[in-house]
């Protein structure tokens, strides 16, 4: 195998492992081209959910964390790369530059990509600790993001702002039929949120959860979220090279909690809404524009994870140029 194979090679597997990263109701809206010399990444209209998101935030922040989990995923073989992220398609392009010896810290990584999951059940009453939360804020920062912790009457604002998100959403007839659409059941298809991933009930807690109207088959859990740790990841920007860093931010963040054993559930809806948008931004003293809110809390040892949620065959999102 020549050099340049070796190259290919590592991008599509680089490619592959990006399959399993997060995405808004898990449409995996990506698509990722593999060429001689390089890998590049588009979103894909047809998996964006248009009345929830018809501007297309979701879909670049889903596609930043598919990015970041292919940088993983070279970091963990050991390869150096460079990425370019031009305003437009493809919305990135990774060239790989060389190889070193991997990290030990990089294999970590790669092995938290694989067991990470979204967990919808209630968190314990054992809070995340202070020093987890502050390595946290780093590891956001470090990805072009900011994370900023709500202390209480903040987390009751949010309560508000999500409430009030759910209720605009759950009264528009064309939300509510995407949703059904991608929610629910089971997904031969490969994409979207099976029963199986989602509590049998929506749990009880301060700050609501998205009622997606169908049950699934988790047992919500017996606590509450009052050890729980809300907070909105932000940045300076608003446009799609911004959006698409908050993905890589949500990524990192993502595998540096499941690492330290804290579960961390995204909150969406009150982006999506201009409205409760707005009121996120009046907490962060319009600083920033906020991505998304999270939800941080102790996993609970009892539970088991919950199961992978489908994903598409590679063959639907990974095409390999011939040369």
């Amino acid at each position: 195998m020549n050099d340049s194979d070796e190259v290919k090679r590592v991008l599509v597997q680089a490619a592959d492992a990006a399959r399993f990263a997060p995405s808004i109701h898990n449409t995996q809206p990506w698509r990722w081209v593999v060429r001689e010399d390089r890998l590049e990444l588009f979103g894909v209209a047809e998996r964006q959910l248009r009345e929830q998101d018809p501007d297309g935030r979701m879909l670049l922040l889903s596609c930043g964390t598919a990015l970041h989990h292919a940088l993983v995923a070279l970091d963990a073989e050991g390869w150096r790369h460079e990425v370019e992220r031009p305003a437009g398609e493809p919305l990135a392009t990774i060239r790989a530059t060389g190889q070193v010896p991997a990290r030990p810290e990089a294999t970590r990584h790669f092995q938290m990509l694989q067991v990470r999951r979204t967990d919808r059940r209630t968190v314990t009453d054992e809070p995340v600790p202070e020093d987890t939360l502050r390595h946290l804020v780093k590891v956001t920062q470090e990805g072009g993001a900011r994370l900023h912790v709500l202390g209480r009457d903040q987390v009751l604002a949010l309560a508000v702002a999500v409430d009030r998100a759910g209720h605009a959403e759950s009264h528009d007839d064309r939300i509510r039929a995407e949703t059904a659409a991608w929610v629910g059941g089971e997904r031969p298809g490969g994409t979207g949120i099976p029963a199986s991933a989602l509590p049998e009930e929506v749990p009880l807690t301060t700050v609501a959860e998205r009622d997606f109207k169908v049950a699934g088959t988790l047992a919500a859990g017996d606590g509450h979220d009052q050890a729980a740790t809300y907070a909105v990841l932000y940045g300076p920007g608003d446009g799609p090279q911004d959006w698409l860093r908050a993905g890589e931010s949500l990524s990192r963040l993502w595998l540096a909690a499941t690492e330290q054993a804290v579960s961390l559930l995204p909150l969406s809806s009150p982006v999506e809404i201009p409205f409760t948008r707005q009121t996120l931004r009046r907490m962060l003293g319009d600083i920033g524009f906020p991505y998304l809110a999270v939800r941080l809390g102790t996993l609970d040892p009892a539970h088991s994870a919950p199961p992978k949620t489908p994903r598409l065959p590679a063959g639907q999102v990974i095409e390999i140029v011939p040369g």
